[in-house]
């Protein structure tokens, strides 16, 4: 297993009292799967992500819970050893590239400079890896690209470079943040493709965090999906899309549409996203769902097995 999160736990310390932003997360990916992890806004995903590099903002801390990359934990390492682990073995992509690359510097010093740091190779070696790096993610005249600044680059073509910055020092890990979302819809058909291709030809574990089923869907082999801080749903990604099991599943399902069926309105979610200060007794969902009972007003449901998945919903307890 590359990596494993049993039971993790997040909070933010405030003067009103302690705020709860992820709440018993679990899951795990396995060497060369994508694994996609989804919901709305607000439901922890990126937080996820940012507990697992040791990027959390403070007062932000991890409350509990543990975190394993291949057999080692590393959410209580000390924050120098973090840091190597974080560019060795952890590569990360950000939503927006101009905030990942530093303007001031060329795209060539920029991976020089990573492979510098994490790999023990001279300075001609290092530059030979970052051309091949450049091909590798499909920039187009690597060599006569090497010198430019990243305002020279396509919104698409930074995408590339960053994802190139992030597998650099072959991490085993790939952290892959909305890399998709200001990209038009062909550049993101070809980031989709490069992702599921490093995943399969180099064995990389692959996180990859998004709104957007239709993303998770074409790249990956499990979804998680997210709300208010827990996973209230996760298995194959297409038993998920097909038979969804969780309510709110089924709401972001309907909210797609599908091409050769007709629908004069798409299934809407009613309500929004609870506030961490205002997560309701119960089943955190109750309030949007069309299907609560009164259990789900009372108690909070744990991941329940039903086959090769487990969904966090009363529907599915034993009777």
């Amino acid at each position: 297993m590359t990596l494993e999160v049993k039971g993790l736990k997040v909070e933010f310390p405030s003067r009103r009292g302690t705020l709860t932003a992820l709440d018993d997360v679990s899951f795990s990916i396995q060497r060369g799967e994508v694994l996609g992890v989804v919901g709305e806004s607000g439901a922890g995903k990126s937080l996820t992500g940012l507990a697992i590099i040791g990027l959390l903002e403070p007062p932000g801390r991890i409350a509990a819970g543990e975190i394993w990359l291949e057999g080692r934990r590393i959410d209580n390492l000390p924050p120098e050893e973090m840091r190597r682990v974080r560019g060795r073995r952890i590569g990360v992509v950000f939503q927006d590239p101009l905030t990942s690359l530093n303007p001031l510097f060329t795209i060539g010093q920029q991976l020089e400079e990573t492979i510098l740091t994490h790999l023990p190779l001279g300075r001609a070696a290092a530059r030979d890896r970052a051309l091949s790096l450049l091909s590798e993610v499909g920039i187009p005249a690597p060599e006569a690209r090497y010198d430019s600044y990243p305002h020279q680059f396509s919104g698409g073509m930074r995408q590339r470079v960053v994802i190139a910055l992030a597998i650099a020092a072959e991490p085993v890990l790939l952290i892959a943040d909305e890399p998709t979302t200001a990209l038009d819809v062909s550049i993101q058909a070809q980031i989709i493709e490069l992702l599921k291709r490093l995943a399969r030809e180099r064995g990389t574990a692959v996180m990859l965090i998004t709104h957007d089923m239709g993303v998770i869907a074409e790249t990956s082999q499990r979804v998680a999906v997210m709300y208010a801080g827990r996973v209230v749903e996760i298995g194959p990604v297409h038993e998920v899309i097909r038979a969804p099991l969780h309510p709110y599943t089924a709401g972001l399902m309907g909210s797609i549409p599908k091409i050769g069926i007709e629908k004069k309105r798409l299934v809407q979610i009613d309500g929004a996203m609870p506030r961490l200060n205002a997560i309701p007794p119960g089943c955190a969902f109750n309030p949007r769902c069309p299907k609560r009972f009164d259990r789900c007003l009372a108690e909070r449901p744990d991941p329940l097995a039903v086959g090769a998945r487990a969904a966090a919903c009363w529907l599915h307890a034993a009777p």
